[in-house]
């Protein structure tokens, strides 16, 4: 069967998540999804490299859309402001496509192997956020960010991304995605709003008043 033949990706992908819930990762072999899917194990080949890839169908597009997302975000924007409103968009285009997205996760999460992978697709994503923002400053004109504040604002939104996608999985269908991200946006920055700000008797060595610089530089004016 050919490589471009219509919809073909799809069925393995969706072959594989059947067989995964049904009978465990482990337990299934590229023959079997290949014969769910209606094609040879040898056709197989030509969509994925393994049984894991199947999974992640489409992840290899991720980072570089959302690079360009931050790069087209508002110059005036801060470096975390841009960065979510790139998330936003990216986001909610993405879940638009996605089906049966709780039983992948699951599949996933009994598997250290799936995990990895999955890390693996996280870590690209934030050294995607961290050079569109070093770039925003020279290719647009907006507020330059320094090395240490974007590699802080990609690890941050990495996740946030993360933790807003599951936010709308357990929604449901009841929560647009762009409203979980806020969510969690909302919740992290609470949580370091109150990490920077201890009395002055939890101070020590001045890595309190580092951290709160940092962030300062980090989240900027919206």
């Amino acid at each position: 069967m050919a490589r471009w033949d219509p919809g073909t990706e799809e069925r393995l992908t969706r072959a594989a998540l059947e067989l995964y819930t049904e009978h465990g990762y482990d337990n299934v072999t590229v023959t079997q999804i290949a014969e769910r899917a209606g094609i040879t194990r040898r056709s197989y080949f030509r969509y994925f490299p393994d049984k894991r890839e199947v999974l992640f169908a489409g992840s290899e597009r991720l980072p570089a859309a959302i690079h360009e997302a931050v790069l087209d975000a508002r110059p005036a924007a801060s470096p975390l402001s841009a960065t979510l409103e790139a998330l936003a968009q990216v986001g909610g285009t993405l879940v638009e496509h996605l089906d049966r997205t709780a039983e992948r996760r699951a599949v996933i999460a009994s598997s250290p192997e799936l995990q990895e992978r999955e890390r693996t697709k996280s870590a690209a994503v934030t050294g995607a956020i961290h050079d569109a923002l070093l770039r925003r400053g020279v290719d647009d004109g907006s507020a330059k960010v320094d090395e240490e504040s974007a590699r802080l604002v990609a690890q941050i939104a990495t996740i946030a991304l993360q933790n807003a996608f599951d936010r709308w999985i357990d929604a449901h269908g009841r929560k647009d995605f762009a409203s979980c991200l806020h969510t969690v946006a909302a919740s992290l920055l609470d949580a370091l709003t109150a990490a920077v700000e201890p009395s002055r008797s939890e101070r020590r060595d001045g890595l309190v008043e580092e951290d709160v610089e940092i962030v300062r530089r980090t989240a900027g004016p919206p």
